[in-house]
């Protein structure tokens, strides 16, 4: 039988509330939910670092179409959260749907890093020329 813990369970729901947040595009949610000093990175680029530049990034999101963040399978304990979802986004006009596996380091009820791991080929051709 597995048990799961109630700091567990609210970082499996704190991690779902996150990536809805995403969908709708609520930069204060999001970043809120970021400790002071806390860390994105994405793997294949350089790790934004601090609330005020997350904030910068998250930003940088408003007026673009919100993607669809589809978590397939998610695991939770006491301080991390990992997620392999889909995520179809639009870039450059087109489609694509990134495979993307996620780690959480969650500290008192924030994100202290988030990292993503993901292959940028679908990203980068959507901006490839069609010949």
């Amino acid at each position: 039988m597995t048990t799961t813990s109630s700091t567990a369970a609210a970082n499996d729901a704190l991690v779902r509330e996150f990536i809805a947040a995403w969908e709708r595009r609520d930069t204060d949610f999001i970043v809120d939910h970021f400790t002071e000093d806390g860390v994105y990175h994405s793997m294949p680029l350089t790790p934004i670092v601090g609330r005020d530049a997350i904030r910068d990034w998250v930003a940088s999101f408003a007026g673009k179409p919100p993607g669809r963040l589809n978590v397939l399978h998610q695991v939770a304990s006491d301080d991390v959260v990992m997620n392999e979802r889909l995520d179809s986004i639009t870039l450059n006009g087109k489609l694509v749907e990134l495979p993307i596996m996620g780690v959480f380091e969650i500290e008192d009820g924030r994100i202290k890093a988030w990292r993503e791991y993901f292959d940028l080929g679908p990203a980068r051709a959507a901006y490839e020329e069609q010949s």
